[in-house]
């Protein structure tokens, strides 16, 4: 008889031990998918900024000149901070 209870005693930690796992994978899984509703929801309005953004300067003149300076400035801050740190 305490072999029978043993067995049946083994078999309901395993059953918790299970469930345990169950829940945890489901709130982790719930975790993820509302996270990424969030970042969905985060980059629908970033491209819809974005959008203006494009708009209001695709009417400017020498957009491309001024984007063409943009990057020539970002290289040389790059190549001054490469000589400061020494990398």
């Amino acid at each position: 008889m305490p072999a029978l209870i043993a067995t049946s005693t083994g078999w309901t930690v395993g059953l918790i031990l299970g469930a345990v796992v169950v829940a945890a994978t489901a709130v982790i899984v719930i975790t993820i998918v509302l996270l990424a509703r969030r970042i969905a929801k985060q980059a629908r309005t970033a491209e819809e900024a974005v959008e203006v953004v494009r708009r209001q300067t695709a009417e400017l003149g020498g957009i491309a000149r001024i984007n063409d300076s943009g990057v020539r400035i970002l290289h040389a801050a790059r190549s001054v901070r490469k000589v400061a740190v020494g990398k």
